[in-house]
């Protein structure tokens, strides 16, 4: 009994874990691709610097999870990757606590890219 207890408890974790922040738009890696162009939209690479370096997306800046993200204009829309999805999301949530109104994560991240 007590087993099942610990596993709904961290199950329950990591569903509230990967729970979009309120106010931020999750886009797929097709939507993505039809806005790569937009010059009103910063697009953001938050993996290290090494994944980076691997293979990216010409239009993202990589600023690794835990960067200041304090020099991004907040009158545009913020797009930020990762590799699966996970790190983006917790970067959404700290743009959006430092005040940026506009933000999409994408889904899946370069995996899925």
């Amino acid at each position: 009994m007590e087993m099942w207890i610990i596993i709904a408890i961290i199950a329950a974790f990591f569903i509230w874990r990967m729970k979009p922040t309120k106010g931020v738009q999750s886009i797929s890696t097709a939507q993505l691709k039809n806005m790569l162009n937009d010059k009103d939209k910063i697009f953001i690479d938050v993996r290290t610097p090494a994944e980076f370096k691997g293979r990216h997306i010409s239009q993202f800046k990589n600023m690794p999870l835990g960067s200041s993200f304090d020099k991004l204009p907040k009158d545009k829309e913020v797009v930020v990757i990762c590799q699966s999805g996970m790190r983006s999301s917790q970067a959404c949530k700290q743009l959006k606590k430092q005040g940026f109104e506009r933000i999409t994560n994408v889904r899946g991240g370069m995996s899925a890219y």
